[in-house]
């Protein structure tokens, strides 16, 4: 029994079809400012288990956690790699999607009175599938998971590194903060003192060579106190764009900056243990493993290619003719060797890349250390220099109002007792800085989030050793 297709059926197939694709919806770009930030933060998200645990609370202030959790929560550049990770899980669902099988369909028309008597208008139709792809996919899809995978965690290293930055930028909007108001407390004390010297100036009692003393003294103190006030300003808009805020946004800041200061067995530890924790690291693994399954396919893809059809055709006499169709590439020339080639030499670069991060951690790890290690023992000298000169100048401020000291011995110290508490406040933030460079480089705890996150459905890294 034949069964002859009605037009509606036709109609309600292709509506079926239609119905299942996508369709397209605008997404215009906009010149305009963006919102003002809600500072609000969600905790589970964090990418460390300090700033999972702490409170987030604006309305006093941000301490130092809560910037780090505000920049890894609403930094923009962190928004466009979260977004490159929703392109590496659709390139994996991607992967795995089978390939849709070809209709093709041919009509011929009698002309003339070439077909003879009860001649008819031939038809052919038939319908194939590409088998070949059934070969490669396992390799295609345990590429595209390791690759999701890798996305994934060079966004968790991008949050780590934007939590350092947020904590360097902390330390040097409080510290700068700190040397803008003593460097003002200088020049407000050096302003009287310089008007009393022009005074004697123009009244002739002072050679220039003399006043010079007590003129540059107050120039000097301006000089650094702008060059200080250009610093602050780059570093407080360095870090309200690292937040996501408005440049004219209040950056209320409260709270001591964070100094860690890891000593060296815990250094070693941390370094015996990196690069099953730190991110960077497991990403490359997670690279080189999918690398791995591209060579795979690579070398899968050189077998013939296979595609199985059904045909069905109806020649110019009225014979009905049903067969099976089957193509095969012929590996002669090609057999997909280039590829292979390409996919062996990427999987060398990356196995080097790891390599040499690897080599460049350690070598970053113990620089830092020393440096820390020097900084931290001259820290003590400094600061009782510091004291030291700072009560010189209040003995030296009471002889000088009594007329007991010279100026220009006066001004000397007052000069030392300033360069000893800018070498202090230097020392405080160079200990803070290479502190949470070596805390960066070494990696840390993580939270049940970025346990999860590192734990993704793909195998483990071990299972993606071996050459094919």
């Amino acid at each position: 029994m034949r069964i002859k297709a009605k037009p509606w059926m036709l109609l309600a197939a292709l509506a079926l079809l239609v119905g299942g694709c996508a369709s397209f919806h605008p997404l215009p770009l906009s010149a305009a400012a963006p919102p003002p930030a809600d500072l609000k933060v969600d905790a589970a998200k964090m990418p460390t288990w300090p700033l999972a645990a702490h409170r987030f609370d604006p309305r006093d202030g941000l301490d130092a956690t809560e910037t780090a959790m505000l920049a890894v929560a609403n930094n923009p550049d962190l928004r466009v790699l979260r977004d490159q990770l929703g392109i590496a899980r659709a390139q994996a669902f991607a992967a795995g999607l089978l390939p849709d099988p070809q209709l093709s369909a041919a009509q011929d028309f009698v002309t003339g009175h070439s077909g003879g008597p009860g001649a008819t208008n031939p038809f052919g139709i038939g319908i194939s599938w590409d088998v070949g792809q059934l070969l490669t996919r396992s390799a295609r899809t345990r590429a595209a998971g390791w690759s999701r995978r890798q996305i994934d965690l060079q966004l968790l290293w991008a949050e780590w590194q934007t939590v350092a930055r947020a904590r360097v930028l902390f330390d040097e909007v409080t510290g700068g903060r700190r040397l803008v108001a003593r460097l003002r407390r200088e020049t407000a004390a050096l302003q009287p003192f310089q008007r009393r010297v022009e005074q004697a100036l123009d009244a002739h009692a002072l050679s220039f060579e003399v006043a010079s003393t007590g003129l540059n003294a107050e120039a000097e103190a301006q000089r650094q106190l702008v060059d200080a006030g250009v610093a602050l300003n780059q570093s407080e808009h360095d870090l309200r764009r690292l937040l996501g805020l408005s440049p004219s946004a209040p950056l209320t800041l409260v709270g001591a900056a964070d100094a860690p200061r890891p000593d060296a067995r815990q250094v070693a530890a941390a370094l015996a243990d990196l690069p099953r924790r730190r991110p960077d690291l497991l990403a490359l693994q997670a690279g080189y493993a999918a690398q791995n399954d591209k060579l795979r396919e690579a070398i899968l893809a050189q077998y013939p290619a296979i595609g199985v059809g059904f045909n069905r055709a109806r020649d110019n006499s009225a014979v009905y003719t049903s067969g099976v169709s089957i193509s095969l590439t012929l590996p002669l020339f090609n057999r997909n060797r280039g590829n292979i080639a390409i996919a062996r030499a990427t999987r060398r670069q990356l196995h080097d890349d790891y390599a040499a991060r690897l080599m460049a951690t350690r070598n970053d790890v113990d620089r830092l250390r020393a440096d820390l290690q020097r900084t931290l023992a001259a820290a003590p000298a400094a600061e009782a220099q510091a004291q030291r000169l700072d009560q010189a100048l209040r003995r030296a401020r009471t002889a000088w109002q009594a007329g007991q000291l010279e100026w220009p011995i006066y001004l000397s110290i007052r000069g030392s007792a300033l360069a000893a508490d800018l070498q202090r406040l230097a020392l405080r933030r160079q200990a803070a800085g290479a502190g949470i460079a070596l805390q960066t480089l070494l990696g840390g705890r993580w939270s049940a989030t970025a346990r999860q996150r590192m734990q993704a459905d793909v195998p483990p890294l071990e299972s993606a050793g071996g050459s094919p």
